[in-house]
């Protein structure tokens, strides 16, 4: 019997909050694979900090045996993340599915990232089916988000199915369609093997587990394996599939999901997008493997105690093995010792990392100020090259040139949120490129922008000037002239590396004012005057003083000469200007923390 026939392969795409994990809980309640014992809202998203946060970070594959017309299917689901920083995990799981659902939100309409996913969708030759959610909020506005379908994607009005993941509504004729309209797998079981590394992740007792899509042939437990992009051989100690718990199988034939076990003790010895074939009769083509997701923000993470270093490197590579676009190396920063540089697709992947390193590995973390990789052509050098820390800068005598990273900005707004997104890009010193309607309230204004200016607080602004309406997305365009210096920061005269910031020149004033003022408020007293610098070179351009705590010396003195207290006080004075000298000032690690804010 030909199982493939029988086969499902699809992922529910959408934007951040349109509810792509509550469709896939109703999608499992029909199937039966979630027990009232273990029911739970998103009950995909098993992550602590997914459940907390509400959204999707890593996509995940759950296989559901469902009956359908007197037969029974198999039906592979595949949820992934909605926001602009977690795409590469999109990108995999399409990969793997022969269909996709999108979603979108009837309250809210089309947003950036609906758009970004539905091409994704259609560069992967998928069979599309659009679905409407949300249509029992009261906000629901089903008419404009049927035109903005219409529009946007060409869909017709009869495809549109109308749903509410959350009471139920319509989702079991939802479900009819994806066994209907969506293609089995293709692939010939009696080929060589041949299946797509899509995801993997790290169990202390199994080693590495990889997920894997088969496209021909099998693989059973026992078999030997060759990773033909790393071209290493592995004996398969487990095979199975997700119900959504782990269930063990004896094999995965071509057109199924699910995962394996070869006792793969080294994280490094993964490359996710990687194919799996059979080390005694290999398949004559590997897949191309996934484009490399290119790190777009960097900054530093160390330990707050540098006894916890070998545990962070550990907790990395672990952290890596999930996670492919997140990169690093070793760095040492004199304040703050061993560590490592990071790159990061945004600043929610940033966040999401560090919360992840804490909670899952017990550490303590402090992470320097975010900033993005420059390209600079030293003064008498032919060739230019990256400058991703503050401190690789030279003197700006030895700079002849300084290239930065820009991106094509995508804001789909209200037509009344047009003028202060405007006016928000050009104080970042965005480009207009061009301004698309989708339907009669709603519009798709387009930016060049400097990534540097729009890495940190940009998405926040948006979403509070369109009153939580606008939506962003975004995609590297690639490097231009400008015009970038060097912000140092001193505590008494004593240079801080992990406070540096490169600034267009520009806007170095002000920020270095703003900078100044925050740490002011943020560095405790000490027993001595703290003043605290910011400086271009040896050009100070703000400064700000934390006065020193105060005693009272000459409490104990009653009556007397006052030459006795004025004695007190010199040696006060001197006392405190040796400790001034000899002293670091303490920076607590919030103070960090809340200039990366900033």
């Amino acid at each position: 019997m030909d199982i493939k026939r029988k086969i499902r392969n699809f992922c529910i795409i959408a934007h951040i909050d349109h509810g792509k994990s509550t469709l896939a809980d109703r999608f499992l309640e029909m199937a039966g694979a979630m027990s009232a014992r273990k029911k739970q809202e998103q009950m995909m998203d098993s992550m602590e900090l997914e459940q907390e946060r509400g959204i999707t970070i890593k996509a995940k594959a759950v296989r559901l045996n469902i009956s359908f017309g007197g037969e029974e299917y198999i039906l592979n689901l595949i949820d992934t993340p909605g926001h602009v920083d977690f795409s590469y995990e999109v990108a995999k799981s399409l990969k793997g599915a022969e269909g996709a659902i999108i979603l979108v939100d009837a309250s809210q309409g089309i947003e950036a990232q609906t758009v970004a996913n539905f091409h994704l969708a259609l560069d992967n030759d998928l069979r599309i089916i659009p679905a409407l959610n949300k249509i029992d909020l009261p906000g629901a506005d089903v008419e404009r988000s049927c035109g903005q379908l219409l529009d946007v994607f060409g869909f017709k009005r009869e495809e549109i199915s109308l749903i509410s993941a959350k009471d139920g509504q319509g989702v079991e004729e939802l479900f009819k369609r994806v066994i209907e309209e969506i293609p089995a797998p293709k692939g010939d079981i009696n080929k060589s093997l041949k299946a797509v590394l899509f995801d993997s992740t790290y169990d202390s007792y199994k080693g590495v587990i990889l997920f894997l899509r088969v496209f021909d042939g099998k693989v059973s437990l026992g078999d030997e394996i060759l990773l033909m992009h790393q071209n290493k051989k592995h004996r398969v100690e487990e095979v199975g599939v997700f119900l959504p718990e782990p269930q063990k199988r004896e094999s995965l034939c071509c057109g199924e999901v699910g995962y394996i076990c070869c006792n793969i003790k080294d994280p490094q010895d993964i490359d996710v997008g990687d194919t799996i074939t059979s080390a005694s009769s290999p398949t004559n083509e590997a897949f191309e493997g996934y484009k490399k997701m290119s790190p777009m923000v960097f900054c530093g993470i160390f330990p707050s105690s540098p006894k916890d270093y070998p545990a962070l490197r550990t907790a990395i590579e672990k952290l890596k093995l999930s996670d492919p676009s997140f990169v690093y190396e070793p760095d040492n920063l004199g304040t703050l010792g061993y560590g490592f540089r990071c790159g990061f697709l945004g600043l929610l992947h940033m966040e999401i990392v560090q919360e992840r390193l804490e909670r899952e590995h017990n550490l303590d973390l402090v992470l320097t100020s975010p900033n993005v990789k420059y390209l600079l052509k030293k003064t008498g050098d032919e060739k230019a090259e990256y400058i991703e820390v503050p401190h690789q800068f030279p003197e700006l005598s030895f700079v002849e040139e300084v290239s930065e990273p820009f991106v094509k900005a995508t804001i789909v707004t209200p037509v009344d949120g047009m003028d202060s997104i405007c006016d928000l890009a050009k104080s970042k010193r965005g480009e207009f490129i061009k301004m698309d309607y989708l339907g009669t309230d709603r519009l798709a204004l387009v930016f060049s922008l400097p990534l540097g200016e729009i890495v940190i607080d940009f998405y926040d602004n948006i979403k509070s000037l369109t009153k939580g309406y606008a939506s962003f997305d975004y995609e590297f365009t690639g490097y231009k002239k400008t015009e970038i210096t060097k912000i140092d920061i001193l505590f008494n005269q004593k240079k801080a590396e992990s406070f540096s910031i490169l600034v267009h020149k520009d806007k170095a004033e002000a920020k270095a004012r703003t900078m100044v003022e925050k740490l002011k408020v943020l560095i405790p007293r000490q027993m001595y005057d703290v003043k605290i610098q910011a400086a271009i070179g040896a050009k100070i351009i703000a400064s700000e003083k934390v006065s020193a705590l105060k005693k009272n010396v000459t409490a104990k003195c009653y009556g007397g000469d006052i030459t006795r207290k004025r004695k007190l006080w010199e040696k006060q004075k001197k006392g405190k200007k040796k400790m001034k000298q000899l002293g670091n000032v303490t920076i607590p690690q919030n103070a960090f923390l809340e200039v990366l804010k900033m």
